[in-house]
C-alpha cells in the first residue's frame, strides 16, 4: 500500500474537528450516490422503453427483406423461387406486393396500404400474435385490417352483404383525355373483412391485408411481380452470409435489407433520445460534482496542520497533492458504486413486482444492461478524477509552508 492511498483511506474513515466540514462532506457523498442512481435508472428505463418501442417491429417485419433497387415493383421467378427456397440459412420465406389505395365502406373512406400476402406471410414474421379479434378467415376474399382503420371506418367482420371496397387508380402514363374520363380510371376489389391486429399506432392506422393474387390482379400485375420478399432465418449461417446469398440469388434488381435497417429512423431516433439523455444526467453530475472540489478544498484547510507535519517530515508537495487526489477518487468511485447498487436493487424490484405501472396492466418497461453499469462507473469515476485533480492542485508549497 502506497503512502499518499493509506493516508487518503484515513482521512476517508476520519471525522473533521468541525461540524461543518463533515456536514459538507456528507451532502457531497450524498448528492454523488443520488447522481449515480439517477443516471443509471434513467438508462435502465430507457433501454426498457428501447426493447419495448422495437418488439412491434419484430412481430411485423421479418430477419430479412428484399425490395427493388428501384420503382415499386420486381420480378421474381419460379427459378428464382426455387433457388432461393435451397438457400442454406433459410427457413422460409414469404412474397408480398403492397400498394396505397381508397377504402371505403358505406359512406365512410380512408386511405391506407393494401398488402397482398401468400400462404407463408404468418410463419415467416410474428403477425399471428398481432391479432386482436377475429381469425385469418376462410375465404380467399376475406382481410385482415389495422384497428386504426377498423375504428376509422367502422367495419363488421364478416359482413358479407355488404363487403369493403378497395379501390385503386388503374396503372398508365401520360395525361387524362376526354375519352379517358368515360372509361373507369380504378380497379376495385370487395373484401370481407374477418381479423383486425394491433400493434402500434402508425402500423394501426396503415395496412389491410389481404390474398397475394387478388392483389396483383386488383393492380394489374401478373403473378410474379411482387413489392418485397420476406425471409425467416434458421441461423445456420450468418445473417450477412445469407443476405449475401440473397442478392446474388435475386440479382442487381434488388436490395436485401435487415430488420434494423428496415427500421432505422426508429433506431436512430431512439439511439440519439437516450444520448440525449445521457449527456443532460452527465451535465447534471458535472455541476453536483463541484461539490467535491470545494469538499476536498475544505479537507485540504481543515487538514493545513496535518499537512505541515507531514511536509516538515519530508513529505514532497507532490505526495500531498496524491494523498488529496486519491481521496476525491476514493469518495466519488465509492458514491457511484452505491449509487449503482442502489440503482440496481430498484430496476431489479421493478423487473421482479411490476410496482410501477403504465397502464392498470402494462408495467413500466426497464432493462437490466451491464454496459449501462459500466457507463455510470466509468462516467463517475472520470468526473471524479477531473473534480480531484482540480481541487488537489490547490496544495502549494506557499500553503504546507507557512
Amino acid at each position: 500500500m502506497s503512502f499518499p492511498f493509506y493516508i487518503a483511506k484515513r482521512y476517508l474513515r476520519s471525522k473533521s474537528s468541525q461540524n461543518a466540514v463533515n456536514i459538507i462532506n456528507f451532502i457531497t457523498f450524498l448528492v454523488i450516490v443520488i447522481g449515480s442512481a439517477a443516471l443509471f435508472i434513467v438508462l435502465s428505463a430507457f433501454a426498457g422503453l428501447k426493447t419495448f418501442s422495437l418488439q412491434f417491429t419484430n412481430t411485423f417485419d421479418p430477419d430479412l427483406r428484399a425490395i427493388p433497387t428501384t420503382g415499386k415493383f420486381f420480378s421474381i421467378s419460379s427459378e428464382n423461387e426455387k433457388a432461393l427456397s435451397e438457400l442454406e440459412g433459410v427457413a422460409n420465406y414469404s412474397k408480398e406486393i403492397e400498394e396505397r389505395v381508397y377504402l371505403t365502406f358505406r359512406e365512410k373512406g380512408d386511405l391506407a396500404f393494401i398488402k397482398g400476402v401468400d400462404e407463408n406471410y404468418r410463419s415467416v414474421t410474428g403477425i399471428d400474435s398481432t391479432l386482436y379479434f377475429g381469425n385469418w378467415g376462410v375465404t380467399e376474399y376475406n382481410a385482415v385490417m389495422g384497428i386504426g382503420i377498423y375504428n376509422s371506418l367502422g367495419v363488421p367482420l364478416n359482413d358479407y352483404r355488404t363487403p369493403m371496397q378497395v379501390l385503386a387508380p388503374k396503372p398508365g402514363k401520360g395525361s387524362f383525355s376526354p375519352q379517358s374520363l368515360n372509361t373507369k380510371l380504378y380497379n376495385d376489389l370487395s373484401l370481407v373483412v374477418s381479423g383486425v391486429y394491433a400493434i402500434e399506432d402508425n402500423l394501426d392506422k396503415k395496412y389491410v391485408i389481404a390474398q397475394l393474387h387478388l392483389v396483383q390482379e386488383l393492380l394489374e400485375k401478373d403473378s410474379t411481380q411482387v413489392s418485397g420478399v420476406n425471409f425467416k432465418l434458421n441461423g445456420s449461417v450468418s445473417l450477412e452470409d445469407t443476405r449475401a446469398n440473397i442478392k446474388n440469388t435475386l440479382g442487381e434488381k434488388t436490395i436485401v435489407l435487415t430488420r434494423r435497417e428496415l427500421n432505422g429512423t426508429l433506431y436512430k431516433m431512439l439511439n440519439t433520445e437516450n444520448l440525449a439523455t445521457y449527456l443532460i444526467f452527465t451535465l447534471v453530475l458535472i455541476i453536483a460534482l463541484f461539490n467535491v472540489v470545494g469538499a476536498i478544498i475544505m479537507m485540504i484547510l481543515d487538514k493545513q496542520t496535518n499537512s505541515k507535519t507531514l511536509f516538515a517530515l519530508g513529505t514532497t508537495v507532490k505526495e500531498l497533492r496524491k494523498i488529496y487526489f486519491v481521496q476525491g477518487v476514493l469518495v466519488t468511485s465509492l458514491g457511484g458504486l452505491i449509487g449503482v447498487l442502489i440503482g440496481s436493487i430498484l430496476i431489479g424490484s421493478q423487473l421482479a413486482f411490476e410496482w410501477l405501472k403504465i397502464t392498470p396492466s402494462l408495467a413500466y418497461p426497464v432493462e437490466y444492461d451491464f454496459m449501462n453499469v459500466l457507463v455510470v462507473l466509468a462516467t463517475i469515476v472520470i468526473l471524479g478524477l477531473i473534480s480531484s485533480k482540480i481541487a488537489s492542485s490547490r496544495i502549494t508549497k506557499k500553503l504546507v509552508a507557512q
